[in-house]
């Protein structure tokens, strides 16, 4: 089969940028055929989700943690109009037909009031008192979770029809408990009448299906769309639009002038990104993609003549080299020390049994005779709760957890000589103390365990002494 058409995601930072996304995505000076053989897969805006559920940073409860907090005041109904009322204020800054904007407004006004009803209803038979809903507090959220992307796919597929592009607005958000199919299923029956050649889909990054996609992917639930709809249309590439290149270390970091696109990496150290909390890709998202050898390019949304970054599954950089410079700068380290564990099985199945009863994401792990360390994405709270399962199982033990910071260094291949010993004498020179290192032998990454008040510098000195530096180095054989 013969591969013709790309599927596309915009992230919701991208969605906001709404004259630039069509100047440069959207559109980009295309027409007639050159519009079609593409499918997107849309975000909500920026901020919309964060209103619906909870802020992603700071936590700040939108009308899901109202809802479950349940207050007097009937604080998830004003969180709701304030939804509405964003909603409404971001159509207004889009359209310029009145009758488009007239339509975007009518459909939220009906998303709204639908599921306003729903929450009512629950509401209600949640004062009565003998009525246990808390089963149906994760559909409250899966139905919440969909309200953003249906907005911003109806509006763009307006918004492209009042340019003169047969563009169409799928939902995949709508679902009841009589038509809980798979995501798959969704997908195909979804696009069983669609001529890609000549309708342009717009397609909610949300889907209604069994298991739940906020359950099953948190917040993740976009990039699980985008990779499945690859996989199941068979696309020819999948493409992320950011709101920045892939770049070799946070700019904000290192410098604009400093930090530079990676260009091509492979599906491995996508991975490894996902696996830190960067957002290159979704782990499972990119699992789908690899497997039926679709190739992942990441764009920047306000870099339009850029080809961005290519992602596949066996390229290997020609020279060994580093690729990005990244980290988590804040984590806990778990150890568990117990004298009597040389030769005993079980120790480490008991944590790991602890970690995913607790829902804690494991980024690494070492362990020597007698103890075991993970390293967690996860709050000192968290992993407290954790410790006190694990010392009533072993009250033996010693088990502690202290706040660090990861600094890993990435690459396709970073087999090159004297590495290690460079980004030790890098950090040694900045006065960074290092607790603990990791290098694995696929040579894939390596990870440097520091104090999380030392990470802004670790990622700087590190970025130049493996990426800069040895960028310099090549552009001087270059040139003799």
């Amino acid at each position: 089969m013969t591969r013709r058409h790309s599927v596309e995601k915009i992230g919701g930072t991208s969605m906001a940028a709404t004259a630039t996304l069509f100047d440069n995505v959207l559109i980009a000076g295309r027409s007639g055929a050159d519009l079609y053989n593409r499918i997107f897969v849309v975000s909500a805006y920026a901020g919309m989700t964060d209103l619906l559920l909870e802020n992603k940073k700071t936590g700040v409860p939108g009308v899901y943690g109202r809802f479950v907090a349940d207050d007097a005041a009937n604080g998830w109904r004003g969180a709701m109009r304030e939804v509405h009322h964003a909603m409404h204020a971001r159509n207004a800054a889009m359209f310029a037909r009145d009758e488009s904007r007239a339509e975007a407004d009518a459909f939220v006004d009906r998303r709204i009031a639908a599921v306003t009803a729903c929450l009512d209803d629950l509401a209600r038979l949640r004062s009565h008192g003998r009525f246990c809903v808390k089963e149906q507090l994760m559909t409250v959220r899966e139905l919440l979770a969909g309200v953003g992307e249906a907005h911003s796919a109806h509006s763009t597929s307006l918004l492209l029809r009042d340019r003169d592009v047969n563009a169409r607005f799928v939902d995949l958000t709508l679902w009841d408990q009589d038509d809980l199919s798979s995501l798959d299923a969704r997908i195909s029956d979804a696009f069983a009448d669609i001529d890609l050649t000549t309708t342009l889909p717009i397609v909610t990054g949300y889907a209604g299906c069994e298991g739940g996609m906020v359950r099953r992917y948190a917040r993740g639930y976009t990039e699980m769309t985008f990779s499945r709809l690859a996989v199941v249309t068979g696309a020819r590439e999948a493409i992320i639009h950011k709101e920045f290149h892939l770049s070799s270390a946070d700019p904000k970091l290192v410098g604009e002038d400093k930090a530079r696109k990676i260009g091509r990496t492979n599906y491995d150290v996508a991975d490894q990104l996902a696996n830190l909390g960067m957002e290159a890709i979704h782990p499972g998202a990119g699992r789908g993609l690899r497997q039926t050898d679709i190739p992942l390019r990441v764009r920047n949304t306000f870099d339009r003549e850029d080809e961005g970054t290519l992602v596949t599954g066996h390229y290997v950089s020609d020279v060994p080299r580093v690729e990005i410079i990244t980290g988590i700068r804040h984590m806990q380290a778990l150890q568990f020390f117990e004298q009597d564990m040389v030769g005993v099985k079980g120790y480490d199945a008991a944590i790991l049994d602890a970690l995913a009863r607790h829902g804690l994401w494991i980024v690494s792990k070492s362990s020597n005779a007698n103890t075991i360390t993970h390293y967690l994405l996860a709050s000192a709270d968290a992993v407290k709760k954790v410790i006190a399962d694990l010392q009533k199982e072993y009250p033996d033990a010693a088990i502690s957890a202290q706040p660090v910071a990861m600094v890993s260094a990435i690459g396709s291949d970073i087999s090159r000589p004297r590495l290690v010993p460079d980004a030790l004498r890098a950090l040694d020179h900045a006065g960074i103390t290092m607790i603990a290192m990791q290098h694995q032998i696929r040579n894939v990454d390596i990870q440097f365990i520091i104090e999380s008040c030392d990470f802004d510098i670790a990622v700087r000195v590190l970025h130049r002494a493996l990426i800069e530096d040895e960028a310099q180095v090549a552009k001087d054989r270059r040139a003799a």
